[in-house]
């Protein structure tokens, strides 16, 4: 058992000895190539292993020719060990080498596509990994450049919104001026109508971008959704009244909810404007409110027109900021802002603006969150 023991005491402190210059080797060489690391760790092992064996050798006074025996059997294992860990090392840095060419392309733009050579796990987890993260950037690009086309349409148009009534102006202005109008009057109510047109341009701009900077202030309070809908109803009337619209606002229960009153009363006046000036003269505008089939606390409101349909690849589009439609949807005014104020609205009371065709029109429909009981 002595004998056995001071094996072992001298084996640990031959192994030992070569474990800390290791350690120290490996620390200075941190910095270098992992196939180093590799080779070093395996210089580590063969080198304990020798100077255990040969410590043993010595303290039990082998002969010269049984020493020279466990020397050679020890450096033929030394010599396969580090040439093993060698071409390892060279595997591994190929690998790493080809997956940092890999991520190189998808730095400078492109999408990353994973060596098809086999990878050790670690590796093949980074790929999947930046593969996840190339895609994720690859559809934020996307809505990047969709989002920037959408403000160049939108700078577009607005200016040319603001030059058409500003020229209108000024011609009736000048006229004035110089004594030139037959019918002073109707030229100051059609500068009034112009104005206030303006005004509710340049009011649907300070929304979008309160929304857009994420400083839309809501206060929300407990309301009931047929109030709302009671409300704005009584609000677009002059208008459907004068387009020969009929408004239908049936089965709209007093569901109670957690809103801000005058944001949403927007909402809801914006969506049956835009349903009245799509819809046909005897067409109808229907607005109905109806519990959330994916929700169980929530609930569904929608407008239907009477438009005829909205193109099926413009569906995704219709609540994009300054999207118009076809020229038979187009307004004569408005920037085409609406509806992306509708749907910045109602995300911000953690709802959902949606809209799909239906037979003869299109209906959108805002699902909001029902109030807690009281």
């Amino acid at each position: 058992m002595k004998d056995v023991l001071l094996i072992a005491l001298f084996a640990l402190g031959g192994a030992l000895c070569a474990g800390l210059a290791g350690a120290l080797a490996l620390r200075l060489l941190r910095h270098r190539s992992v196939a180093v690391s590799l080779f070093v760790v395996a210089a580590v092992t063969v080198t304990a292993m020798l100077a255990g064996t040969l410590a043993v050798a010595q303290a039990m006074f082998l002969s010269s020719h049984d020493l020279w025996v466990v020397t050679v059997v020890v450096a033929m294992a030394a010599v396969v060990a580090l040439a093993t860990a060698m071409l390892l090392g060279r595997w591994v840095v190929a690998r790493s080498r080809e997956l940092a060419l890999a991520a190189r392309d998808f730095g400078d733009g492109g999408r990353f596509a994973a060596p098809r050579t086999a990878a050790t796990a670690e590796l093949a987890a980074l790929s999947r990994e930046l593969a996840a993260t190339s895609a994720k950037l690859d559809a934020s690009r996307k809505r990047q450049q969709a989002l920037e086309a959408s403000r160049r349409e939108l700078v577009a148009w607005i200016s040319h919104d603001l030059r058409t009534p500003l020229a209108g102006l000024r011609a009736m202005a000048e006229a004035l001026e110089d004594g030139m109008a037959a019918d002073p009057a109707r030229y100051h109510r059609q500068i009034r109508t112009e104005v206030d047109r303006l005004n509710s341009m340049v009011t649907d701009l300070f929304e979008l971008s309160r929304i857009h900077a994420g400083a839309l202030s809501l206060n929300p309070s407990r309301m009931s959704l047929y109030d709302l809908v009671d409300e704005a109803l009584s609000g677009a009337d002059p208008l459907a009244r004068e387009r020969g619209v009929r408004l239908v606002g049936e089965g709209v229960a007093a569901v109670p909810v957690e809103v801000d009153g005058k944001e949403m009363t927007r909402v809801l006046a914006n969506l049956l404007v835009n349903a009245i000036r799509h819809t046909p003269a005897d067409g109808t505008v229907a607005i109905a409110a109806i519990a959330a089939q994916d929700r169980s606390d929530a609930v569904v409101l929608s407008v239907t027109d009477g438009c005829g349909g909205i193109p099926e690849e413009d569906l995704a589009r219709v609540f994009d900021t300054g999207w118009r439609g076809t020229a038979a949807r187009t307004p004569p005014a408005g920037a085409g802002l609406g509806l992306a104020i509708v749907r910045g609205i109602v995300e911000a009371h953690a709802g959902r603006a949606d809209v799909r065709n239906v037979p003869g029109g299109c209906r959108f429909e805002v699902t909001l969150p029902t109030a807690a009981p009281a």
